[in-house]
């Protein structure tokens, strides 16, 4: 059993007793839930730079990444320093997240929040929309054909914006008809760990117009950004980069003003 057979089973026992404790009609009256959503995608649009900056504490592969950062400084530190969204782990056991730290970024900015989570089942997009959520992820690698088109469906329903993962060309064939607004290419192989941003090179042109490209993981310099611009991605996810940093805000800063510069 790889590390993500190990994650999606914890997960399905996870949500199972989630949903006894507090249950469906408890997510829906929740106070943000009549929220309007801020659409990450056309943040993304409209935006020079593209950055969607991640909160993660640590990492199956990286262990530990940053156990001391408060995520109410880091969340208003990525605002200022002008990303397009920001990204919020919320898986406990081997990302260190929880839900409140989606709940505590929201209050603190107001800018598009992505729920980064394995989502398997549809009460874990009510959650992410109950607790703040402008978006959230769905992974091809996960999921099948018919809970991708599904699930997306059902976020699109609540407002919520959709960025779909993938990790090869098999993954995005089962995803082209999926009414998400972003389609991200991850270049760490989630099997092995191993990060190459040639995978979204690689990728990139098979890749329908009707998404926004996003490339995820192992994005460390502007100069791999302009590059991957040059194959028409518009967001960039980039989260140890700015976490491995004792001000992931000012770190995100730095790079933006690079990108900038180099433009």
């Amino acid at each position: 059993m790889n590390i993500l057979d190990k994650i999606v089973a914890d997960k399905l026992l996870e949500v199972e007793l989630k949903k006894k404790v507090v249950p469906v009609s408890q997510l829906e009256n929740s106070a943000l839930f009549k929220r309007e959503v801020l659409s990450l995608s056309e943040k993304i649009k409209k935006s020079s730079t593209g950055i969607i900056a991640e909160f993660k504490r640590r990492s199956p592969s990286k262990s530990i990444i940053n156990q001391d950062l408060n995520i109410q400084e880091v969340a208003r530190g990525y605002e200022k320093a002008g990303v397009c969204g920001m990204s919020v782990l919320t898986d406990g056991k081997y990302f260190g997240g929880s839900l409140d730290d989606l709940l505590i970024a929201r209050a603190a900015v107001n800018i598009p929040i992505l729920r980064k989570e394995f989502i398997i089942d549809e009460y874990q997009i009510l959650e992410a929309k109950s607790y703040g959520a402008d978006a959230i992820l769905l992974i091809a690698s996960v999921l099948s054909k018919d809970e991708l088109k599904n699930f997306a469906n059902f976020a699109k329903n609540l407002g919520l914006d959709v960025l779909l993962e993938i990790h090869n060309e098999a993954e995005l064939e089962k995803s082209v008809n999926v009414a998400a607004d972003l389609m991200g290419v991850n270049n760490r192989n989630l099997k092995t760990f191993e990060v190459s941003i040639e995978n979204s090179k690689k990728l990139a042109q098979k890749i329908p117009a009707n998404f926004v490209k996003v490339s995820e993981s192992g994005i460390s310099n502007p100069a791999v950004i302009n590059e991957l611009k040059k194959h028409d991605f518009k967001g960039f996810l980039i989260g140890e980069n700015f976490m491995r940093t004792s001000q992931p805000g000012e770190s995100a800063s730095n790079f933006i003003r690079q990108i900038q510069n180099s433009n």
